[in-house]
């Protein structure tokens, strides 16, 4: 195993480090010349922009830094972050000094101190964000990443003291997991007031709002997965939420499917959407949320409505092809696996979906990465290395439970009750790529079955060791625990496992989960969680010109080969098929006792169909969730907040007939990277008084238009502008760019819009050379193509559009392209590359502005400053 130590880090990797992980000074009045401080460049309440500096002047509380890219920033010390920690082996000897601090003895203390010291060296294990960022920095930060609380009591306090307990956890740093199903369903009666229930849908509502408000205050962004049972009459409700702006924003949302469920879709049965009788007189005592335990009380339930099974389920696969949500945790078959199945059931999970946990149940996360364990000699797995740093890393999860603050003592019970953990890993692609092994292909599915059976193996026998030394987890009974479906499969592969642990006990009920390590794989510089790489190659304009560069290991193997293409097993997330994801997912969730968070890509053409058939294979491959992601996806359905039978007039036509406009141009914005800077330079005023002239000012849409339409590549994917003619004019504009539902689409069609209504609006001037004139040449964060060819924004498309349009005439029978299709210029680091095939996964991020939030590992991460939104 070759080990090069990185002392280091660099751009985006030394930021991320710096703002999330690092130890930070309170008192930055101590700044002074020579300090590596983070400087805020943008002073955005609810994302703030920083950039790495060095102080290089002070005047009073002023001081000048200097960015790493060579800009001298003014700023006041109190805007300044000032970190004591500069390098990660700083961070590494806190982080070892602080979990081994727990052991027994000052000898124990010394020694897992440097056992512990070991496997973080040089990133051998990285910890979760929340250690990283806590353990021995503050008393009062959460160790845990992921939380689950109880179902809300179904009451206005119930509901109130939910969100209370979900906004204290999100403060504090923790994602939160909430199962809605334990709310009576929407118009049921609600006796205590005499009125009817808005329905569970609506109090999800309430908690995304709420998540939302505590994103916009501190560091921390809140993170929440909302979940609803198979059962709830509430659930085709639930699934569709979405399509309808504005009433749940700042959530993840997954489905809790039975194998019940299952079953009557493959036969095609009905299913009967049922809820407790509220009339029961112990409902308010009782009632948690869970159905079986109801039932097998002897307790009634009610039936609301018989729908046909398929029909929910088509809807949810419908919803997740247009849109990547909901997800579908398959709880039924995930609590048959799980090892407190006979103790303490899984009723949600975290909101990237990897950890499932029961009421007031949490996890702590690590992640072993991977590529660090290439035994270049041997051309194989450095398998001795791995086996010493799997089993530390358990012990050191381990610990984190007995050093981490509990801020609920229900935390405290349920956690030290079962100690779960979750280890998981990074870089599997970059390992695979270094073996030659494509991932996907049938060789992989047999490596991942050995890679991660091994870990598991160890991870096992070390929690058994631990066991022995310091006592099983509470609730352990050798007997039930062993008989668990995860259990039966480790025993039958690894029988030493199964004698261990009737021997000696297990220390933690659950041991392994698959998280996605946006943040701390971006930071890190490796592939992120399981995932394949996004792309390999990018793009990159700079003052040195523009050059094609690679992800590092691909940039390696280039240079080595400078006239030769990658070989096969060089593959990026866009080049599996959905089923080889799905697949490889399935190999690894064979040895994760907890779950994974992975995105099945998808093509743009993956049909409906193709989606059920997908979701089918995972739940019959024994998958414990899936969520997929097809690129460029948008929906055919129109996003609305108005009546049903005014969709349609909404859609044929950008600009309502019913108001009126005055256009004053104004300056072109500088960017591409907010299109509601346009607004300025179409400054549309509506005015109550211009109806009085409406009728002379303001050209009625016939019922036919005829024109063109136009396919550009712009830096956030193709576009396809249709321009539409009367009396021989230019009269209204269409813009489709990106998904329904992205703020690239939304601005899109409101630029449409805005630059319709000019058109349409009097009769002064050469209107569409005034409007040309206003958006050519508006710039962004990235342009396309060369010369002549060159679109600089969405803006610039429409301008050249516009132009092209001149030429024009109804009798012509060809496709007008106005550009080629070339691949995106845009700046981004290499770990989440940016190729043509990849720009429609594009959209704003809403920390950096840049068009570079991607889907990727169950979540949307920014390639360009690392900002997670589950993070």
């Amino acid at each position: 195993m070759k080990t090069v130590q990185q002392t280091k880090l660099e751009g985006l990797s030394e930021k991320i480090f710096l703002d999330r992980y690092a130890m930070k000074d309170a008192d930055t009045s101590k700044t002074k010349v020579g300090d590596t401080v983070l400087v805020l460049t943008k002073d955005d309440p609810k994302f703030p922009a920083k950039e790495v500096g060095e102080v290089i002047e002070r005047q009073g509380n002023t001081v000048q830094v200097r960015t790493r890219s060579g800009e001298v920033v003014e700023s006041s010390v109190e805007k300044l972050t000032l970190t004591r920690e500069k390098t990660p082996q700083e961070m590494w000897d806190r982080l070892a000094a602080a979990m081994a601090s727990v052991e027994a003895t000052p000898e124990k203390q010394q020694e897992w101190t440097e056992k512990f010291r070991y496997v973080l060296d040089d990133w051998k294990l990285v910890p979760g964000g929340r250690i990283a960022a806590g353990a021995g920095a503050s008393d009062e930060l959460t160790l845990f990443n992921c939380y689950v609380i109880p179902s809300p009591h179904d009451s206005r306090g119930g509901i109130m003291a939910t969100l209370s307990e979900m906004t204290e956890i999100m403060a504090r740093g923790g994602g939160v997991g909430i199962n809605l199903s334990s709310l009576r369903p929407r118009r049921s009666i609600v006796r205590g007031v005499n009125g009817s229930s808005s329905g569970a849908v609506s109090w999800g509502g309430l908690f995304s709002y709420a998540t939302g408000l505590i994103e916009q205050g501190g560091s921390r962004r809140g993170a929440l997965m909302l979940m609803i049972n198979d059962w709830h009459p509430d659930v085709v409700d639930f699934i569709t939420v979405k399509q309808t702006m504005g009433q749940i924003t700042n959530a993840n949302l997954s489905v809790c499917v039975s194998n019940g469920f299952m079953k009557a879709v493959k036969e095609d049965l009905d299913w009967e959407l049922v809820y407790p009788d509220t009339a029961d007189p112990e409902y308010d005592d009782v009632w948690d949320g869970d159905l079986e335990k109801w039932k097998k009380a002897g307790r009634n339930v009610i039936p609301y409505r018989t729908v046909r099974a398929r029909d929910v389920w088509h809807t949810i696969i419908e919803s997740a092809w247009k849109s990547a949500e909901p997800g579908v945790v398959f709880m039924e078959y995930y609590n048959q696996m799980s090892n407190s199945w006979y103790f303490n059931p899984i009723i949600c999970t975290n909101p990237c979906g990897e950890q499932g946990l029961p009421a007031w149940g949490v996890c702590n996360l690590s992640a072993i990465n991977l590529s660090k364990f290439y035994d270049e000699e041997k051309h194989d797995v450095a398998w001795d290395e791995l086996a010493k740093t799997v089993q530390y890393s358990t012990r050191f999860l381990d610990n984190v439970i007995d050093k981490t603050p509990y801020h609920f003592e229900e935390n405290r019970i349920n956690q030290q009750g079962e100690r779960r953990v979750g280890l998981g890993s990074m870089g599997l692609a970059e390992l695979m790529i270094k073996l030659e092994i494509r991932y996907g292909s049938p060789e992989s599915l047999e490596f991942l079955d050995k890679l991660y059976g091994f870990m598991a193996k160890e991870a096992y026998l070390a929690s058994a060791d631990i066991a022995e030394e310091k006592g099983s987890f509470q609730h352990f009974e050798a007997e039930p625990f062993l008989q668990s479906g995860f259990m039966k499969n480790m025993v039958a592969t690894f029988p030493e496992v199964g004698a261990a642990i009737k021997k000696k006990g297990m220390r933690n009920v659950t041991v392994i989960t698959q998280a996605p390590t946006g943040s701390t794989g971006t930071m890190v510089g490796t592939s992120t969680g399981i995932e394949p790489y996004f792309a390999f190659e990018y793009y990159r304009q700079s003052r040195l010109g523009f050059d094609k560069q690679y992800v590092p290991i691909a940039q390696e193997w280039k240079d080595a080969h400078p006239n030769e293409d990658l070989p096969a097993h060089f593959v990026t997330a866009m080049d599996l098929s959905a089923e080889d994801h799905i697949r490889a997912q399935a190999a690894i969730q064979k040895w994760v006792d907890s779950s994974i968070s992975k995105t099945a890509n998808c093509p743009a053409d993956f049909t409906v169909e193709e989606t059920k058939r997908l979701y089918e294979l995972a739940f019959d491959l024994g998958c414990k969730g899936v969520t997929i992601y097809r690129d460029g996806s948008r929906d055919v359905q129109v996003l609305s907040t108005e009546k049903k039978e005014d969709k349609a007039e909404a859609v044929s036509a950008p600009a309502a007939d019913t108001a009126a406009a005055e256009v004053a141009p104004a300056a072109a914005p500088a960017s591409d990277a907010s299109l509601n800077s346009l607004s300025k330079t179409l400054a549309v005023n509506i005015d109550a008084k211009t109806e009085k002239v409406f009728d002379k000012e303001y050209k009625r849409r016939p019922q036919v238009l005829r024109g063109a339409t136009y396919k550009f590549n712009t830096p956030f994917g193709m576009a396809y502008i249709t321009i539409n003619d009367m009396n021989g004019s230019p009269s209204e504009i269409f813009l489709n760019v990106g998904k329904a539902g992205s703020d690239v689409f939304a601005m899109s069609e409101a630029l449409g819009r805005v630059c319709s209504l000019f058109l349409r609006y009097g009769d002064h001037g050469n209107k569409v050379d005034l409007l040309v004139k206003h958006l050519k040449g508006i710039g962004g964060s990235g342009a396309i193509g060369f010369g002549a060819n060159r679109v600089e924004s969405i803006a610039d498309a429409v301008a050249k559009a516009l132009e092209s349009h001149g030429e024009f005439t109804d009798s012509a029978d060809e496709l007008i392209t106005a550009t080629q299709e070339i691949d995106v210029i845009h700046e981004t680091p290499a770990q989440y590359a940016v190729t043509r095939n990849a720009a429609t996964s594009l959209d704003l991020c809403p920390s950096c502005g840049s068009a570079s939030l991607i889907n990727s590992e169950g979540c949307k991460n920014c390639s360009n400053c690392g900002y997670s939104r589950c993070s």
